[in-house]
């Protein structure tokens, strides 16, 4: 009986590697999973040609006469966006929903003559195709007269109130660092300064929408569950931590090279998104139907992001109609063609992978389990060590020009520097190499024919894991490096 308890108990499976210091929430880790995401910016800007509202557009200019959410949503679902963010309120001020607080929404606009609803519609138009919903209510308003005064507070609270409790759940509020300046503001035509570290009282504004629904991520500069990238060219930095420090941020005076490089000593995990659009422009402009850009254009820019630890938010902007324009639609589904021609085949999957090092000998920690394809299992080194090398046999010569890395991110952000090197003609030759990884990590290479491949952690804070190693051979349509 006494051996059979040891043995026993020497075959249950050890914990999982203790975490690092600092950690994604589930939601925050399920963000990260999503990897692609979508914003829709629409509102009167789309039919008086602007990028900013001044606040003194009529309503009566707002009339898509071929409205279709479905069809928003029916293209997310079609080219991978897991997600829509729609703009119910934008600086202008203009609510595309019925709002009980002001005049300047859509239940005074010709479309559907005033009873209709923008947000209710495209609620549920992601709903039936499986995409989640999330909003941006901006919080400057150059439409309403107490905007700079403590009384338009009480009127946004109001406004996030209605948004977050008749829309059913909201996956992530958006807030914008666009603060303050010159607007109609209910007829004074001026421009009104306001202190952006204490006038819209963050803390209290992030406790109300935790309260409403607990579930919802909040973005802006200082997260605190999202932070903004630091430009709008969906570009991460080549180094990008998934933690900062948030003390001290102001929203809209964040410090851009910080976002964009994250810290390795940083407090909090704020998932780094990055943000452009399709277009020059955030909102449809007739003369930018021939700017769209390009879907090889849009590939550098999933490497630049998504390839560098970073959720993508593509902006798409309908059109007069309602409707995503041709253009861009061809271009999205292209784009989409690519990548799945790219990562179809994981040239690397299934195949023997030794490590130097290797927790505890366990199955549970085992190089394999980078190439298992699957996603919750993953390789750790040995307790106490930070640096490792792996070596993946791909028996026989194989070629490829498309590097994947992924962490276990769920136990934190670990790899500070590494390199791959290939065995090309019988020699170890250095094809790649890279600082952070987090989530997911890309890398471009010139098309390689080797048999082998060396995975060498250069540098970790902490004991280092890997969850995923791919390699894959780029689409004919792919741009080059």
């Amino acid at each position: 009986m006494l051996n059979l308890i040891l043995l026993c108990s020497c075959s249950r499976s050890p914990a999982d590697l203790p975490p690092t210091d600092v950690v994604p929430s589930h939601a925050q880790l399920q963000y990260h999973q999503m990897e692609f995401i979508g914003f829709i910016h629409f509102t009167v800007n789309t039919f008086t040609d602007r990028e900013w509202g001044f606040g003194d557009e009529s309503p009566q200019v707002f009339n898509p006469s071929q409205f279709d959410a479905d069809q928003w949503a029916r293209i997310a679902d079609e080219i991978g966006m897991r997600e829509l963010i729609l703009t119910a309120k934008h600086h202008d001020g203009f609510s595309l929903w019925p709002s009980r607080f002001t005049e300047h929404s859509v239940k005074n606009s010709p479309w559907q003559n005033g009873d209709g609803d923008i947000v209710a519609e495209f609620a549920a138009a992601c709903r039936r195709h499986g995409v989640k919903v999330g909003l941006y209510l901006s919080p400057w308003d150059r439409n309403h007269a107490d905007y700079g005064s403590p009384t338009y507070l009480a009127y946004y609270h109001n406004q996030l109130r209605e948004l977050l409790t008749d829309y059913g759940e909201i996956t992530e509020l958006w807030f914008d660092g666009a603060n303050g300046g010159t607007g109609y503001y209910g007829g004074a035509y001026e421009e009104r300064r306001i202190d952006r570290a204490t006038y819209y009282d963050w803390e209290t504004t992030w406790a109300l929408v935790k309260a409403l629904q607990p579930g919802t991520l909040i973005f802006s500069d200082a997260g605190p569950d999202i932070r903004w990238i630091g430009n709008e060219r969906g570009l991460a930095g080549e180094t990008n931590w998934s933690t900062i420090n948030t003390a001290g941020i102001v929203v809209g005076e964040a410090d851009a090279a910080y976002l964009n490089t994250g810290d390795p000593n940083g407090a909090q995990w704020v998932v780094p998104l990055c943000n452009t659009s399709i277009r020059p422009g955030w909102f449809y402009h007739p003369d930018q139907d021939d700017e769209v850009k390009t879907p090889q254009g849009l590939v550098q820019i999933y490497y630049g992001s998504v390839g560098r630890n970073c959720v993508l938010l593509l902006n798409i902007p309908p059109d007069r109609r309602g409707l995503f324009h041709e253009a861009d639609i061809a271009a999205l589904r292209e784009f989409r063609q690519i990548l799945d021609e790219t990562f179809a085949v994981n040239l690397a999957e299934g195949k023997p992978v030794t490590a130097d090092s290797h927790r505890r000998r366990h199955p549970k920690f085992a190089p394999a389990n980078l190439v298992d394809s699957n996603p919750d299992s993953y390789w750790a080194a040995e307790d106490g060590t930070q640096q490792a090398v792996l070596e993946v046999d791909l028996i026989g010569e194989t070629g490829f020009d498309r590097i994947m890395l992924q962490e276990p991110i769920r136990l934190g952000q670990r790899i500070a520097a590494f390199a791959i090197e290939a065995r090309i003609g019988g020699e170890w030759t250095p094809i790649a190499h890279g600082t952070t990884i987090g989530y997911k990590r890309l890398l471009r290479t010139p098309l390689v024919s080797a048999d082998r491949v060396r995975i060498i952690i250069e540098q970790a804070n902490n004991v280092p894991a890997l969850s995923s190693f791919g390699l894959f051979r780029a689409s004919a349509r792919e741009p080059s490096q």
